[in-house]
């Protein structure tokens, strides 16, 4: 997209799609767990107490957005944050509504990913 020819129209549909990605709860989760440390999916299962095929429409959606870049270790896709503004934006959303950080989370059950057998 040539940035010179962008409307206002266009970027406020840009701005809208995005808010409306960050909009879900599951990918809020997601991302600030990722934006920790990089994660597979059996990693976010773990940490989230959700189903494998639930967290990897998210991740597909997050990808799909361009917030996430992947990298593979075997059989095993890690999900990184693309750009780390992201955490920043969702931190200052939080802190505009006047709420705390979130605890850091425990898994619910173990990640049999090499990166969390090696911790």
């Amino acid at each position: 997209m040539n940035i010179s020819n962008i409307t206002q129209e266009t970027i406020t549909e840009r701005i809208s799609e995005l808010f409306k990605i960050l909009g879900h709860p599951a990918r809020l989760d997601i991302l600030l767990e990722i934006g920790r440390r990089e994660a597979c999916v059996c990693h976010l299962e773990a940490m989230l107490d959700q189903r494998q095929a639930y967290i990897s429409q998210q991740l597909m959606v997050l990808r799909d957005a361009g917030l996430l870049s992947t990298r593979q270790e075997g059989r095993y896709v890690f999900y990184n944050l693309r750009d780390p503004e992201t955490l920043t934006l969702i931190h200052k959303a939080r802190k505009m509504l006047g709420l705390p950080e979130a605890p850091e989370r425990t898994a619910t059950s173990d990640c049999p990913c090499p990166k969390c057998r090696s911790t």
